[in-house]
């Protein structure tokens, strides 16, 4: 017997010997958490899309004010009211002024007050939604009440009041939008920590005498992030809407400030005269609404490990 085991090929048992090893590896590479969601939102062809355009848009939100040879407040007499053309993209308003420009600047205008609003939104909804969720008891109760008496009131008219109060302008405007748009941000960041806090790697952390903020910094914040991105990226196509509402109702950006809504403003005013003039702006705002909101669905399905495959 140990004869003919002797026989028998090297290669034989250096191949039994190499599937065994091959059996003992893990089928899948290890990867982190943000290289398997950003994997995952690669595979999501329309999210990648939109992320696409809104790159697009605001490369030309910054390029075209910088490089055209018209400016968005410049006035032109003699070419007032004109049709798109090669010289005019987009046509003229009836101070003569390139649509084109102002679209593209409005653009300017309306995203940063929405990035800036998002970013405020989630800072805000983070550290008082994070405080509640963590220490819960009285302060929980006290703070979600607070936060309950403010969404009993519509936020648009939360909105107009302030705007009524602090007067138009781009600072104005960023913050009657953020003062109430935390809310929905705290109460979302408030439900994370409260499931995380109670998590075996939490409680090991506090056993070992962590203190209060290493915890939140190190264990909560981190894995309750992704909802919150998730939800920021909802919020900014909800700040373009009110933007442009408010300046479609005369409580926004004051002349000759260009943004999406007061273009969209202006245009609706001669919609029978020169369709033109509310076709273009009112078509970037649906496009980017439309785009963010694709955008935030991938998100939420990169950023969801339950999708994880």
């Amino acid at each position: 017997m140990t004869d003919d085991i002797r026989a028998l090929p090297l290669e034989l048992f250096e191949k039994d010997e190499q599937a065994h090893e091959d059996a003992d590896k893990i089928s899948r590479p290890s990867v982190t958490y943000w290289s398997d969601a950003w994997r995952r939102f690669r595979r999501n062809k329309v999210a990648m899309v939109s992320a696409i355009v809104l790159i697009l848009i605001a490369v030309l939100a910054i390029v075209v004010p910088m490089v055209s040879s018209y400016t968005y407040d410049k006035t032109d007499l003699m070419a007032v009211n004109q049709g798109p053309s090669g010289e005019h993209l987009f046509g003229t308003d009836d101070l003569g002024r390139d649509i084109f420009v102002r679209c593209w600047e409005g653009a300017r205008v309306s995203l940063f007050i929405a990035l800036v609003v998002s970013i405020l939104n989630g800072t805000i909804g983070i550290l008082y939604g994070g405080i509640a969720g963590y220490f819960g008891g009285l302060a929980d109760n006290i703070m979600m009440r607070f936060c309950e008496l403010i969404a009993s009131i519509p936020q648009m008219l939360w909105v107009i009041l302030l705007i009524l109060i602090l007067k138009p302008g781009v600072g104005p405007v960023i913050i009657a939008i953020a003062a109430t748009g935390w809310i929905g941000m705290a109460r979302l960041f408030r439900g994370q920590v409260f499931q995380i806090k109670e998590m075996e790697f939490v409680m090991a952390s506090r056993t070992m005498g962590a203190g209060s903020i290493w915890i939140i910094v190190k264990h909560l914040f981190p894995n309750a992030l992704s909802p919150i991105i998730t939800n920021m990226a909802f919020a900014i196509p909800s700040a373009i809407f009110a933007e442009s509402f408010l300046s479609y109702i005369g409580l926004g950006l004051p002349l000759p400030t260009a943004s999406w809504g007061v273009l969209a403003s202006d245009g609706a005013n001669k919609l029978l005269s020169y369709p033109y003039q509310l076709l273009f702006p009112a078509l970037l705002i649906c496009i980017t609404m439309l785009c963010f909101n694709l955008l935030g669905d991938g998100l939420r399905d990169a950023l969801d490990p339950r999708m994880r495959q």
